[in-house]
């Protein structure tokens, strides 16, 4: 992790006597929480790391001036209060930027303590220390990781614990860096920590990312709970009331139950998905049904619990999700059911046992505490050991691989059965040919269909949880270029590239056959370093792109006569083609790449070259940020573009901060959805406040009657936010006006 990623408190002033007390403060603390898990001589290692760390660190501030050793020891505090992770994982978190940032070595550290923790240091600091800087920054440190995880999935969760601490302290940071961070977080790290079964800390994760990346809406929503509030609590507490009675009434049961707030990104997203208000999000809270049940009894109870709710309050039959049974492969068990609570509001009910509760709020941490002498495999070590294999195989370049693991392996899964009721976990959106993948790569390339639930289907059939799917091969069937697309998972993706390229080698032996033939019979020795001459010259990246295009006869060598035979070398012809000069120079160069300087552009003298993204097309007032682009020069996006997170959280290096001049002659083009009652005279209604009163041009406009409904969609050309904003404030004025929203992106 460099120095830059992190940022504290601001205003900082502390004389030296109270910092030494607020690092001892810190240093206790975190003893306290790890008493219960002290044994003989731990106690002297912990103090030898805090020690070594806090003298390496000690002339270190961070971004806020404060000591930099009271950022391991926050992260060693998250890691034993927040994970449950033990001693020695406290040490390697105490210890964890000391290789990268100073002049402790592993050597020092396996020395003092052991092989173990200086492995998962090394593991930590490989993370930070990312070498290809022509590939992604953040997806190679991210391919990074998960190697490491392969070794040690404790690398992970500090790294998690690492990354929450450096967004609780986001604050002092500079506004690109803190986009750049928040959206890291929002694309790698939230899903990982859900996936490690950390939902407490996905959530916080999530919610402070928003807070930095939306913030007027993070406001806006935190300002509504807060006066919803009281309200919430009353409802809440009618809600639980009969179900306490009836509980207590059946006797036997040892129980908790409460309502707990969902998280303010969970809310923003059903506004976002289904295009309602606030106040028409109906579960902005879950009741949670905690029992206290011996191990044999757990699936029993939760089971007899769930009736007694259900004979209180009505369930919605398709909003049960029922995890014990099948548990998610992080891990998590749990009963989920919404049911119809008093004045009409849909309430969402979660049952669980005091165990399964640990292990979603603790994750991977209480999971292993629960596996000890567990003779039977979990779901997540298999699920380590379908990473282990996609590193392996992995040769393709990062952002690639980023992709095709947050597809993969962060997703959410369905599960299918074998034609003999194995069960096989995949992601959502999985086709045939991914499970056929999943069984073996043998059958995966031989397959021509499948059967599912006893009916045939093409291989490119998308698969739901509970299909029992049977898969049909001939040995006659070869993966072409398409496949690839048919997938979704990472290991399914890396068999075909690997079948295509064994197919593309056998083709390119043809071609090796006639290479040598052409260059013995022009004089020229059949070597490596006439490979590679040739190879450039005809501008391909490999010897083996150029056997292949050979065979395929996109290449016929007729150009050798142009070249000097020196022995038995040959000498391209002077000049080689000339090289094109890409624009992307020059477009590139009109943005000043330093931090400081901020780029005004929109205004009608600009000399910068840039363009308006077509995913999220922003207007003046927009919260944006610049791209440089190949080609292109600077691309504008919004900050709440679908794209923004994958951009700022892969290509840091690229985004520009940039700001809107403020400019009335030119028109952006924008769009509204409306809904509202099918009346008459509703749409020249529309038209004329547009128009007539606002006197904005219309681009285009479809409206779409259905069952006393409309659906409006305008195409129109606006100055800027603040004119749209007044539209929109205007349009919900009329009468039968439903809902306004602003098109997300062009495809919307």
């Amino acid at each position: 992790m460099d120095m830059e990623t992190v940022a504290a408190i601001p205003k900082y002033n502390l004389t030296e006597d109270q910092e030494k007390k607020l690092i001892l403060r810190e240093y206790r603390a975190l003893l306290r929480a790890l008493k219960p898990k002290l044994k003989t001589g731990d106690k002297e290692l912990l103090r030898i790391a805090f020690e070594m760390a806090a003298e390496a660190h000690k002339t270190m501030r961070r971004k806020s001036g404060e000591p930099y050793i009271l950022h391991p020891l926050a992260v060693a505090r998250i890691c034993s209060e927040e994970i449950g992770l033990g001693v020695r994982s406290t040490i390697c978190a105490l210890l964890h930027d000391t290789v990268e940032d100073t002049d402790i070595t592993l050597e020092d550290i396996e020395r003092e303590f052991s092989g173990e923790i200086a492995r998962i240091v090394d593991g930590l600091t490989k993370i930070s220390n990312v070498v290809d800087v022509n590939a992604s920054r953040q997806a190679e440190n991210f391919k990074k990781i998960l190697l490491t995880l392969t070794d040690d999935p404790r690398v992970i969760l500090i790294k998690l614990a690492d990354r929450l601490h450096n967004m609780r302290t986001l604050d002092s940071m500079k506004r690109e860096k803190q986009l750049k961070i928040a959206s890291e977080t929002v694309y790698v790290y939230a899903p990982l920590a859900h996936r490690m079964g950390l939902y407490t800390i996905k959530t916080e994760l999530e919610d402070l990312a928003m807070k930095h990346l939306e913030p007027e809406e993070y406001r806006e929503i935190a300002r509504k709970l807060a006066e919803t509030k009281r309200e919430r609590s009353r409802y809440i507490n009618e809600f639980i009331k009969p179900l306490k009675d009836k509980l207590d009434k059946a006797g036997g049961f040892d129980f908790d139950i409460y309502g707990r707030p969902k998280s303010i990104h969970s809310i923003w997203n059903k506004m976002r998905k289904k295009g309602v208000a606030f106040e028409e999000v109906y579960d902005l809270f879950a009741i949670r049904v905690i029992l206290n049940s011996p191990p044999e009894k757990e699936k029993e109870e939760c089971w007899k619990v769930y009736s007694m709710i259900t004979d209180e309050y009505n369930p919605s039959p398709e909003r049960l999700r029922d995890w014990l049974s099948n548990p998610k492969s992080n891990g998590y068990e749990a009963l989920h059911t919404t049911v119809m609570g008093p004045q009409g509001k849909w309430v969402e009910v979660q049952i669980r046992s005091k165990r399964m509760n640990e292990i979603a709020e603790k994750g991977l941490a209480a999971h292993w505490k629960y596996k000890e002498g567990a003779a039977d495999e979990s779901r997540f070590d298999k699920w380590f050991q379908q990473i282990r294999e996609v590193l392996n195989t992995q040769d393709n370049d990062s952002i690639d691989f980023l992709q095709d693991f947050k597809t993969s392996f962060l997703a959410e899964e369905i599960y299918v059965y074998t034609p003999k009721g194995d069960v096989k976990m995949l992601p959502v959106g999985s086709t045939a040919l991914d499970f056929a993948f999943s069984i073996h790569s043998a059958i995966g390339v031989q397959t021509i269909g499948a059967k599912v639930n006893h009916k045939l289907v093409p291989i490119s059939h998308k698969l739901r949880s509970g299909d029992q799917v049977e898969i049909i091969t001939s040995s006659k069937q070869k993966p072409n270029e398409d496949w690839i697309g048919i997938v979704v998972t990472a290991k399914a993706k890396s068999k075909i590239k690997d079948a295509l390229k064994e197919e593309k080698r056998k083709i390119a032996d043809e071609g090796k056959y006639i290479v040598q033939r052409r260059l013995e019979n022009f004089g020229a020795a059949y070597n490596q370093h006439n490979i590679d001459v040739l190879t450039v010259f005809y501008k391909l990246s490999s010897s083996l792109d150029f056997f292949y295009q050979v065979s395929v006869r996109n290449i016929d060598l007729k150009e050798l006569k142009e070249f000097q035979v020196l022995g038995d070398r040959l000498e391209p012809p002077k000049p080689v083609r000339p090289v094109e000069q890409r624009p992307a120079d020059a477009g590139t160069a009109t943005v000043p790449r330093k931090d400081t300087e901020l780029i005004i552009f929109g205004e009608s003298s600009d000399r910068i070259v840039y363009n308006l993204a077509n995913c999220c097309k922003p207007i003046p007032g927009d919260d944006v940020f610049g791209f440089v682009s190949v080609g292109k020069g600077l691309t504008i996006h919004r900050t709440n573009c679908p794209n923004a997170a994958k951009l700022m959280a892969n290509y840091g290096h690229r985004v520009v901060k940039t700001k809107w001049a403020k400019n009335k002659e030119i028109s952006f083009l924008t769009g509204i959805r409306i809904v509202g009652m099918d009346d008459v005279g509703v749409i020249n209604k529309i038209t004329n406040l547009i128009s007539g009163e606002l006197r904005l041009n219309i681009a285009a406009l479809t409206i779409e009657a259905k069952d006393g409904l409309f659906e409006g969609n305008i195409r129109i050309y606006v100055h800027d936010k603040e004119e749209l904003d007044e539209l929109v404030i205007r349009l919900k004025q009329l009468n039968g006006i439903n809902t306004v929203v602003r098109y997300d992106t062009e495809t919307a």
